[in-house]
């Protein structure tokens, strides 16, 4: 498992969680294979997610190729760390080529990982998954991992400061059972029972989470569902798509001058 970039980045972060005190809870490591390749399907809901989400993995002697957008890959330190470890980059103007490199690392018996939701969900809940990660596993004939992580959002989210420090914060990473899936079979059907599966692991992680935010501004990073302050999905969608309008207009003045 060791590699030149890949194992010393592990390294580095886990000093960094030990750091901040980060209280981990990984579990379902028993259904990740011992080999043969894997798409991990996780739900989105901070920054770090890539980082806590791979250490589920490290018990059965693997890493995650994980598909992240090509600006990180454009970064010049973060760039090479990604390149170096061997993540795959997607740029959403030639989508084909990311899936192809993602092909090609599960059939080398890889697990790639996959955020199906595609940004972060300011609800904290689900939101709709694209069809992309049940194609991959179809075509490359091995099982979806589905994934969820809890806490994240409390470290670094968006529209909410980043906390770095020493904060202690419980965060629960759960890995599901494998669910097979065959290029026969209807990608939306199964991106939809992908979907509701995760939903329940959701809900069943977020009540064994071990802390309950007080009340008003300490339940930010709970959902309305639960009496949290977090937008609804319905508001979250409103942000996201004023977000977009936002980059859009920006990209037709940097055009335009």
């Amino acid at each position: 498992m060791a590699e030149a970039v890949y194992t010393p980045v592990i390294a580095l972060a886990r000093a960094v969680f030990r750091a901040q005190g980060l209280q981990f809870s990984l579990e379902g490591t028993e259904h990740v294979p011992r080999q043969g390749g894997a798409v991990m399907v996780i739900n989105h809901i901070g920054y770090m997610d890539f980082t806590y989400a791979g250490l589920t993995v490290l018990p059965a002697g693997r890493l995650v190729r994980f598909m992240a957008k090509k600006d990180v890959f454009d970064h010049r330190v973060s760039g090479p760390l990604m390149r170096g470890m061997h993540h795959i980059a997607v740029d959403r103007e030639a989508g084909s080529a990311s899936f192809r490199a993602a092909m090609t690392a599960l059939k080398a018996g890889e697990i790639v990982g996959v955020f199906p939701e595609a940004t972060i969900s300011r609800s904290f809940e689900l939101k709709e998954f694209k069809a992309g990660a049940v194609r991959m596993a179809a075509a490359a004939r091995v099982p979806l991992l589905p994934t969820i992580i809890w806490g994240s959002q409390r470290v670094w989210t968006k529209d909410h400061p980043r906390r770095f420090g020493r904060t202690r914060t419980p965060i629960t990473v759960r890995v599901g059972e494998p669910i097979p899936v065959a290029p026969r079979d209807d990608a939306a059907a199964v991106t939809e029972a992908l979907r509701a599966r995760m939903t329940e692991m959701l809900h069943s992680v977020q009540e064994s989470y071990p802390e309950t935010p007080a009340s008003g501004a300490d339940a930010w990073w709970l959902p309305a569902r639960l009496g949290g302050t977090a937008p609804t999905p319905e508001e979250a969608l409103r942000l996201d798509e004023s977000e977009q309008a936002d980059r859009r207009r920006r990209r037709g003045t940097a055009a335009a001058g």
